[in-house]
Formats: C-alpha cells, sequence, structure tokens
C-alpha cells in the first residue's frame, strides 16, 4: 500500500467544530491512504461521528482544510459524496420496498441509469448472501441480513471510499464474522474504508491503521500493532477474588506490576509475567487470567475507564 502524497484519499488539518460553546471537533489532523482501512475510534462524545459529517459534507467545519477524494469540502461536497459509500449506524432501509427495489431505488439517487443499476444488482445480492431473497420484504429480513444489505447497497455506486459507522452494532457473533468476511473482502480489493466502532477487536482484526480521539483531539495513531507496543505493557493478568485487596496491598509491588483496580477486578501491567504467573498459581482466595495486551487495554488508558452515556 503506497503511503505518498499521490494516494491520499482523505486529508484533514486543523478541522475544528463547535456547537455553541462546546468544541467537539479541536485541531483534527490526518490523512487516509488509498487502499487502507483507517479506524477512527473514541468513547461516546469523543467527535467521531461529527468527524465523518464533515468529511461527508453534512457539518460544516469551523475551522481548517479538508479534502475527500481529490474534492475541497464542504464546497465540492456533492460531487465527493458520487464517489463515497456510506453505512450508517442505523439501518435506514426503506420497509415499503423488497431488497431488490432498496437496491435500486438507492442506485438512482446517484443518477445511474436503470439498465446500470439492473446489471450491478445480482452481483451485490451475491455479495449480501441474498440471491434467494431479492424480492423479500425488509420486515422479513433478520438484524444481520438487513446489516449486509445496507452494506451492499453502499456498493450500488462503486464507490472509491466506504465509510462505516459501527457496522456491526447489535449483530450476534455469526453476524458480525460475515461482516467482517465482506469487509476483508472490500479491503483486498483495494478499496478504501473509514470505520468507526466500538469493539476493538472489529478495529485490531480489520484495520490497517486506527486513530484514538476524545474531546475532539487524536490522541495516537498507528497500526494497531504500533499502538500496542507504544502505548502499554506487552503481558496483562487478571485478578479477582476474596483475597485480591490483600494481595494488592502485600504483594503487586514485588513483580514490578503497573496495577488498576476496577471494580472488583485488578489489572496488572507488566513486561515479563512468568514469576507472577507461578506465584499466583499457588495463592488460595484469587482467580487469574494471563493474556497479552490488546487495543483495548491501550483505549482505556488514553481515554480512561469511566462510563460515557
Amino acid at each position: 500500500m503506497s503511503r505518498t502524497e499521490d494516494h491520499i484519499v482523505v486529508s484533514a488539518r486543523g478541522l475544528r467544530k463547535a456547537f455553541a460553546s462546546h468544541t467537539v471537533v479541536d485541531g483534527l489532523d490526518l490523512d487516509v491512504f488509498r487502499g487502507e482501512c483507517f479506524g477512527l475510534l473514541g468513547p461516546n462524545g469523543a467527535g467521531k461521528t461529527t468527524s465523518l459529517r464533515m468529511l461527508l459534507g453534512m457539518a460544516l467545519p469551523d475551522d481548517g482544510t479538508l479534502r475527500v477524494l481529490e474534492y475541497d469540502i464542504p464546497k465540492q461536497a456533492q460531487m465527493a459524496r458520487h464517489k463515497i459509500g456510506v453505512v450508517p449506524q442505523m439501518d435506514n432501509l426503506d420497509p415499503d420496498f423488497s431488497v431488490t427495489e432498496n437496491l435500486r431505488t438507492y442506485g438512482s439517487y446517484f443518477g445511474l441509469s436503470q439498465r446500470a443499476i439492473n446489471q450491478r444488482i445480482p452481483a451485490l445480492l451475491r455479495f449480501a448472501s441474498l440471491e434467494g431473497r431479492a424480492d423479500a420484504r425488509i420486515e422479513s429480513l433478520s438484524g444481520g441480513m438487513k446489516r449486509r444489505l445496507t452494506l451492499a447497497r453502499a456498493l450500488i455506486n462503486d464507490p472509491q471510499l466506504l465509510v462505516l459507522d459501527e457496522p456491526t452494532t447489535g449483530l450476534d457473533p455469526q453476524a458480525r464474522q460475515i461482516i467482517w468476511q465482506r469487509l476483508r473482502q472490500l479491503i483486498n480489493e483495494d478499496r478504501t474504508l473509514i470505520l468507526t466502532t466500538h469493539y476493538m477487536e472489529e478495529a485490531e482484526r480489520l484495520c490497517d491503521r486506527i486513530a484514538i480521539m476524545d474531546n475532539g483531539r487524536i490522541l495516537a495513531q498507528g497500526s494497531p500493532e504500533e499502538l500496542i507496543r507504544t502505548h502499554i505493557e506487552p503481558q496483562v493478568v487478571e485478578l479477582h477474588g476474596p483475597a485480591v485487596e490483600d494481595w494488592v496491598t502485600r504483594q503487586a509491588e514485588l513483580y514490578q506490576c503497573r496495577s488498576e483496580r476496577v471494580g472488583e477486578t485488578v489489572f496488572c501491567y507488566m513486561q515479563e509475567e512468568g514469576e507472577l504467573v507461578t506465584a499466583l498459581t499457588h495463592q488460595p482466595g484469587l482467580r487469574f487470567l494471563h493474556r497479552r495486551a490488546n487495543l483495548e487495554d491501550v483505549f482505556l488508558k488514553l481515554t480512561g475507564r469511566d462510563l460515557r452515556d
């Protein structure tokens, strides 16, 4: 994947947006390159959705510059949107239309001829594994089917850029795996994806690069591996049980771990876990889980563990 100025699909510099006295996006700088899956992560209220709305020309920035597919946004947003596919957070399929009619109607919004739309529909139905449901009403589809149809619909205009806002929220593990397979297929086709998600496993599996943002600002950027290597210790031991309080008070410092208490669980972050795991195996009143650090650990370290509603 090339990362030169010639391959920049999205470029934002100093992007700002405020509502009344509340700054939602505060000096956003980022580049998204052609052919990559770029993840934009953050807690509720971090500024992700507003950033995407500005990218799509649906919200006007107060300051900064934004170019998408070589178009100046918001001035040329309408032209840019003809080359962008969008998968919204909530399904907005038309319940009065069948599966095929939803695709056909959406394609007409891009000025495509009925002939061109009809030629594309069979491949999109195969992509969504809905060949046998072409004439089905939307109300008869499962949640996973609706999500696959929404993804297929976003491809009706053969977009150069696909924006996905929490594409698997509310899906069961099987349905989520199918969506992941379809997104990997699009990545392998060298399409550019921008993805927001609250599932850290999803971001870690799919994204080439990730930006973690909070309070309207980018806190860190890099590949999932780079973020984990840079911002968190490699080994994690989670402890809980009736003796955990006494253990933290008396023994945590012995193992050179950075400990963090969350409810009834203590998280120990460290470089080497062997000595601690051996000791815990024979410790009454404690249960533990040893694992490698992951993107969720990084996310929580950078944005905090407080609940955001």
